[in-house]
């Protein structure tokens, strides 16, 4: 199977470090899509990923900036920061065949999430996630696997991939049920290391991970506080919980319903300790913020399904001028940008 990676950050350079160190060259070729100084550190070290048990060095691999040189794959990883995807789609499609499965390893919702969702919402396409249906134009959703991660890693220098912890996978077919491509890109990330799970209906993890993940990430962005912090602080919870509940009536909605308390997320969010999410970090890190897939289009959908969401826009709010003051967002009326 001809495998490249697109995005050796956290997730995709720890999907290229595994399949690379775990598999030989009679089960995949594997290459990675990458540009810049990550590309650069690629080509003169090879990708380095650090863990607990010692460092797994994977070295030469095979990465460039150029599609055509890659040439037509098996399967694609899409692995990229939610900003980035628009300027890798038409990469994705020179690296796309006929029989191309794109495996999507993003947060938030994807362009794709109602195409095959039955209810108020099918086929309802999101502004602020495919302003104008670019990405759609490059990577048609019949070539996607949905997929959700559940683990924790982070890029200490370019080319280099540090794992904490958690190996989970949740994969699935955006028109639901069981495939055949869904049980061999299943297989072959088992075998690189990965505890792979498979859903008859993905958009019902990709929310559930969503729902906590589009209150704490922008709230730890804006204070600059661990996970612990935040829900130790009794107006931020509350503050929390009542935007918790805006999206879980909104997913009641449009067919995902959520029987948990917010409460009872907290709780499972606590049990991580002093998480210092993506977001943060990004923030810390000067680079752009993944708002859009994580909370715009969670406030676009209410306003689609004319439901009131004043607590989510309220953050929203914060978050967005936070992130345009510091570069880290596009400022409001940029091509691309859909103005809420």
């Amino acid at each position: 199977m001809k495998v490249c990676v697109v995005g050796a950050g956290a997730v995709g350079g720890l999907v290229a470090g595994w399949l690379g160190h775990r598999l030989g060259p009679q089960d995949l070729t594997l290459s990675v899509l990458a540009r810049g100084e990550t590309l650069a550190a690629l080509q003169r070290d090879g990708l380095r990923v650090e863990q607990a048990g010692g460092p797994v060095v994977v070295q030469p691999i095979l990465a460039s900036d150029q599609p055509e040189v890659l040439g037509v794959q098996d399967l694609v990883v899409v692995a990229v920061k939610g900003p980035a995807l628009g300027a890798v789609a038409p990469a994705v499609r020179a690296l796309s065949g006929a029989h191309t499965t794109v495996l999507v390893a993003m947060n938030g919702i994807p362009w794709w999430y109602f195409d095959h969702l039955e209810g108020p919402a099918q086929g309802l396409r999101l502004a602020t996630v495919d302003p104008g249906d670019r990405i759609r134009a490059h990577i048609p959703t019949e070539r996607v696997l949905g997929c959700v991660v559940h683990l924790s890693a982070g890029t200490s220098a370019p080319g280099v991939v540090s794992h904490a912890f958690g190996n989970r996978l949740i994969l699935g077919e955006p028109a639901g049920g069981d495939s055949l491509r869904l049980q061999q890109v299943g297989d072959l990330l088992a075998r690189g290391g990965f505890v792979v799970e498979t859903s008859p209906r993905i958009q019902r993890e990709i929310w559930f991970k969503l729902w906590g993940n589009m209150t704490m990430n922008p709230i730890s962005a804006l204070t600059g506080a661990t996970g612990d912090r935040i829900l130790d602080d009794t107006l931020l919870r509350a503050y929390l919980n009542a935007m918790m509940l805006e999206a879980r009536d909104i997913g009641a909605r449009f067919g995902i319903p959520i029987e948990q308390h917010p409460e009872q997320r907290h709780e499972v969010t606590r049990k991580l300790g002093a998480l210092r999410t993506s977001m943060l970090q990004d923030t810390e890190a000067g680079r752009p913020l993944e708002i859009d897939a994580l909370l715009s289009a969670v406030c676009e959908v209410g306003r689609r399904l004319h439901m009131p969401t004043p607590h989510l826009d309220s953050l929203l709010g914060m978050t967005r001028l936070m992130a345009r003051t510091r570069g880290l967002y596009p400022e409001a009326g940029a091509e691309g940008e859909t103005v809420s």
